[in-house]
């Protein structure tokens, strides 16, 4: 396998699992030094014994000071992936504000925390980046009873476009990946239900659903010199959902 990323540190937030286990992975063998931030020590603990050069820390991105103290430790980082990310189920009219300030603190304020941090010290070290944010069709489209978690998606396209113009001076490039439904083990339940896959699949032209690796692939391609002109974009894997 190429070593695209040699010499490159990396961190990937939610990395423990599912989407953000498969880019750290990645990046691992693709010779990244690589870092994996979360809150489940359980889950942090099974990435690392399977992967014992991936380097583990609990923390809990929705809390602004303890991961900002966290990710200053590390040093210069130059891949990043933001893809921690909460959902909740609930009806706006019975949607509490704790609930919403927990979304929108780990789906979007720890991307914007994290990402700071990382422009600093690459803009110190005077050395180019690439940041990829992983956001979902939920910032694109509506999907009932999940306000908080669409408007937190749609505050990631925007951050992800505001700061691929701002950081594109010092060679730091911006991108999002946009995915579908995508199965996981939080999401095989749903996926294995015979009477809701039908409805899922005929909403996507392409008549299935994501796989972890579909989004690995397109956010490793967007960290990779292969993307060296693209910046400010947000590539959709979703199967052609958003054309309907």
């Amino acid at each position: 396998m190429a070593k695209r990323f040699q010499d490159k540190t990396a961190l990937v937030s939610g990395g423990s699992r599912g989407i953000g286990k498969a880019v750290a992975e990645r990046l691992l063998q693709e010779g990244a030094k690589v870092y994996v931030i979360g809150r489940s020590k359980e889950n942090l603990d099974k990435i690392k014994a399977v992967n014992p050069l991936i380097n583990t820390i609990k923390v809990d991105v929705s809390d602004w000071d303890q991961t900002k103290t966290a990710v200053e430790q590390i040093g210069v980082v130059d891949l990043l992936v933001n893809n921690a990310g909460i959902l909740y189920h609930e009806k706006f009219v019975d949607l509490g504000i704790e609930k919403f300030e927990e979304i929108i603190n780990t789906n979007f304020k720890s991307a914007f925390n994290i990402t700071q941090i990382m422009a600093h010290g690459l803009i110190s070290a005077g050395r180019p980046g690439a940041v990829v944010n992983i956001f979902s069709v939920g910032g694109l489209k509506t999907v009932p009873e999940s306000m908080p978690y669409c408007v937190s998606k749609a505050m990631m396209d925007m951050l992800t476009k505001v700061t691929a113009i701002e950081l594109g001076p010092y060679n730091i490039r911006v991108n999002s990946v946009n995915p579908t439904a995508t199965y996981t083990d939080m999401t095989k339940d749903l996926f294995e239900n015979e009477q809701i896959m039908p409805m899922i699949l005929s909403q996507h032209p392409l008549g299935k659903v994501a796989k972890v690796d579909d989004i690995m692939e397109a956010t490793i391609f967007l960290l990779s010199e292969d993307a060296a002109m693209i910046t400010g974009s947000t590539l959709a894997v979703d199967g052609g959902l958003l054309l309907k």
